[in-house]
């Protein structure tokens, strides 16, 4: 199949849904698939060798969602979109966010192809789905097909559009790069317990909260150390955070490369994600557990769509970092639990590998392709029924 992959953030920023739609279509690719990719990119030399990548517009910083997205708001796309399509002759348009200005739905406006739509986001509320319902339900029914990554996202959907069926299919995980045995990063292997924090550093991942838990944790376990990975606009409010309550052995590593990322999980005894919401999955989860790590993580909608308490996780209320410290305190302090938890999880990631979640992905593109010739047949009848007439 000729599949492109229409994406509406900065294909040059970090981000999940550009992760997803990275190994995607890798495996598509492995699989013989013909791929594209189209998204905006503030940068002109993407690095992406898996898919042709189209470059369509540029991104610029839009506040959503208690967090920042970078997409392009131009509508002057409609000509280059125009010509790409009729060009090359797309059997699917798998569009991600399928209602997120402007790229997604001036493509999908556009489409000639049996096209589907993948759901990421999770949150308390929509404004545009609310008030801009009347003008996007048009768009929602050029899509032969919906998936959304999680029970929550698909909940999400459904709250402001509830006649538009879709199909859960989770985010996946390259257990290929995420595995045991990567060698850790040297100076953070001692006789230490490491505790990760693997985020955007903004107000919604939690880490506020976990610097807490660890102020209160250090006394009880001295030889516990934080590691922080990831940068972002609260990176100064942490560091000045740590420096007033002389916070000992927090490492702050910042923003680290993908091809690095493995070994710090490989480097740590225990994974923490403190989000406070607004996550509709949370692939952190999965990269923790494909490194056999145990997870202490917050009970938000979409992690516990993941997760399963007391098996691959302890899990506590969000905020609630007293009680976030005390469920590090009882993973740090007892190995034999952490071993347990951890073999636990890394199995059941491997449920979550990127060829079981292509393959789901396949049988939708497979279902809307149907679909999509019978509403062609329909149409001709109708057509042939007029020409009768007359």
């Amino acid at each position: 199949m000729r599949v492109g992959l229409v994406s509406p953030y900065d294909f040059a920023s970090p981000g999940g849904v550009s992760d997803h739609v990275r190994h995607l279509a890798r495996q598509l690719r492995r699989l013989d698939h013909d791929v594209r990719v189209f998204a905006p990119s503030s940068r002109a030399d993407v690095d992406f060798d898996s898919a042709e990548f189209y470059r369509i517009g540029s991104p610029i910083a839009v506040p959503v969602n208690e967090s920042v997205a970078r997409i392009t708001l131009s509508f002057h796309l409609a000509d280059r979109v125009a010509a790409i399509i009729e060009r090359e002759r797309f059997d699917v348009l798998h569009f991600h966010e399928p209602l997120m200005p402007a790229l997604p739905i001036t493509m999908l406006r556009m489409s000639q192809a049996a096209n589907v739509g993948t759901f990421h986001a999770f949150a308390k509320s929509n404004i545009g789905y609310l008030y801009g319902r009347p003008l996007l339900e048009p768009y929602l029914a050029h899509l032969h097909r919906g998936i959304a990554v999680s029970e929550p996202a698909k909940a999400f959907v459904n709250r402001y559009f509830p006649d538009f069926p879709l199909r859960v299919i989770p985010n996946g995980i390259d257990v290929g790069v995420f595995h045991p045995g990567h060698p850790p990063i040297r100076h953070l292997r001692d006789d230490r317990v490491n505790i990760l924090f693997v985020g955007r550093l903004e107000k919604r991942k939690g880490l506020g909260y976990l610097l807490r838990a660890y102020e209160f944790m250090k006394p009880r376990v001295p030889n516990s150390r934080l590691i922080v990975v990831g940068d972002g606009p609260l990176r100064s409010s942490v560091e000045s955070f740590v420096s007033r309550h002389r916070l000992p052995d927090v490492v702050m590593a910042g923003y680290v490369p993908d091809s690095v990322l493995p070994r710090y999980y490989c480097s740590a005894d225990i994974f923490c994600a403190p989000a406070t919401g607004a996550e509709s999955f949370g692939i952190v989860l999965l990269e923790a557990m494909a490194t056999g790590l145990p997870v202490v993580a917050t009970e938000i909608d979409g992690y516990m769509s993941v997760l399963e308490p007391g098996r691959d996780s302890l899990t506590v209320q969000p905020k609630a970092w007293a009680e976030l410290g005390g469920a590090l305190v009882i993973l740090a302090r007892d190995s034999e639990l952490r071993r347990r938890i951890g073999t636990y999880g890394l199995e059941k990631a491997r449920r979550y590998a990127w060829e079981e979640v292509a393959s789901q992905v396949l049988e939708v593109y497979g279902e809307a392709r149907q679909l999509r010739a019978r509403q062609e047949a329909v149409g001709s009848r109708e057509v042939l029924n007029v020409h009768d007439a007359v």
